[in-house]
């Protein structure tokens, strides 16, 4: 099993304490290339006791609500990319036993190309980042680095594109991410926590010829705001805004009454998690209404509940409450911190994005002890249309995917030691793409027993969803 420490331990507060120096951390990373070659990253083979990845799918639905497994199983089936998005848990299971650089950082836990999109800062501008946590744990920084490489090429191959596009768009992404380790390196460390990617670098990035999509998807994330929300999710019933159901993807919970009875407790243990600014924000909203709704692919089944309040003057603040569980890699065996599930997901999106949501907070149901935690519904949100993108846009977004996880290693990981031993060679890009295209056969595989599973009956799945 894969045993690494977060990051490096606190440096002592003593005057006069020697500090480590950028260059003596670089023949550290350098240092562990004799335990670790930087080409052994490229091997893939599944050992002979490998877990069923139908009994992971199994496994991992037990405990979510049993009406939406078979939703989510739907979404599992419908391609070899939408499997890959919701099989986190397998392939983190697979990663504990590869070799590790024993280099650790706070893992995003589920780095695939789409958990990166535009959002807006406090500031309102628009940044690209990472922008899903619920996988976050300490762990090995290169864990981050296969799955996104590797989502890079499945996604490919449902795009129809060559294998030696594949390789090259996976290459892009892990050779993007070695440059920025090594320019974050040189930076000092506050330089570092303020670095952002802005909306407009990406699009700058991006071929004259491919700009109009990337720019439909940022000009589609600003309408995307709790007005927006208000307008598509709600209707006016007797003078108030009701949340309008579609079932199964949105259901009212007013038919529950455990929901009310809980749900005041709730929002009081999510307000004390606040910081007192925020906390003062929150205060001049009241609850109107909660639902709900269905989301994602992996998530689906679990509790997500989206939550709508009234502002004193009448403008709209939807949050999003998500039950968080044990993350991936803490499920693969990588050790962590004690700390309830939802303040988990908070603290690494905290730790990993360049600018966070200011409503970012956790909660416990009290009747049942389901850790969840709260942010913005729609906050101008956008993830890329990977649909008809070319070789050439999949590869340039792919490289913006591993400039935003390196900026993110960097500020929780010690990045002068991550270049030292990713060094300046592309050895190591061409070594994680190797693994990406072994592991995407790995992956059809897995996604073909899941299929011969359904279509045996082995496993629920819904006629849409």
């Amino acid at each position: 099993m894969t045993t690494v420490p977060a990051s490096d331990p606190p440096l002592p507060q003593v005057l006069g304490a020697p500090v480590p120096s950028p260059e003596d951390r670089r023949a550290a990373g350098r240092a562990r290339r004799a335990e670790t070659p930087r080409a052994a990253h490229a091997s893939w083979d599944p050992p002979t006791d490998r877990r069923d990845p139908v009994e992971i799918v199994l496994e991992v639905s037990k405990g979510r609500q049993p009406d939406l497994v078979p939703v989510r199983n739907r979404r599992m089936l419908a391609s070899a990319f939408a499997f890959f998005r919701g099989s986190a848990v397998q392939m983190a299971l697979d990663l504990a036993g590869t070799p590790t650089s024993g280099i650790g950082v706070h893992l995003c836990g589920d780095a695939h190309l789409m958990n990166f999109g535009v959002f807006a800062s406090p500031e309102r501008s628009l940044v690209f980042d990472l922008n899903d946590f619920d996988e976050t744990w300490p762990g090995p920084f290169e864990w981050d680095v296969k799955r996104l490489a590797a989502s890079v090429v499945v996604a490919a191959r449902d795009l129809g594109m060559a294998p030696t596009d594949q390789v090259a768009a996976a290459v892009a992404s892990v050779g993007a991410y070695r440059g920025w380790i090594g320019r974050y390196a040189d930076m000092t460390h506050l330089e570092v926590w303020y670095a952002a990617l802005d909306a407009q670098e990406l699009l700058d990035l991006m071929a004259p010829s491919d700009r109009r999509r990337t720019k439909k998807v940022i000009d589609k994330a600003l309408t995307r705001g709790h007005l927006g929300a208000l307008n598509k999710l709600t209707e006016v019933v007797d003078g108030k805004h009701r949340i309008v159901p579609d079932p199964p993807l949105i259901t009212r919970a007013d038919a529950d009454p455990a929901v009310a009875r809980q749900l005041p407790a709730m929002i009081d243990e999510y307000r004390g998690t606040l910081q007192s600014d925020r906390r003062a924000l929150f205060d001049r909203y009241r609850l109107v209404d909660v639902a709900h709704k269905v989301v994602g692919v992996g998530s689906v089944g679990t509790r997500c509940w989206i939550v709508l309040f009234q502002g004193p003057n009448g403008g709209p603040l939807f949050l999003q409450a998500k039950e968080a569980g044990i993350s991936a890699p803490e499920t693969a065996g990588l050790p962590g911190p004690t700390v309830h599930q939802g303040q988990r997901v908070v603290d690494g999106q905290r730790q990993l994005q360049a600018t966070s949501d200011v409503l970012l907070g956790w909660t416990t149901a009290p009747e049942t002890g389901t850790a969840y935690y709260l942010r913005q519904l729609w906050d101008a949100k956008g993830s890329a249309d990977l649909t008809g993108m070319t070789p050439a846009a999949l590869s340039t977004y792919s490289g913006a995917c591993g400039w935003a996880l390196a900026r993110a290693h960097a500020r929780t990981g010690d990045s002068a030691a991550i270049a030292g031993y990713l060094g300046k060679t592309p050895r190591f890009d061409d070594a994680v793409a190797g693994f990406a295209v072994a592991y995407a056969d790995q992956n059809e595989r897995d996604h073909e027993a899941l299929r011969r599973a359904a279509d045996n009956r082995l496993v629920p799945v819904s006629p849409a969803g």
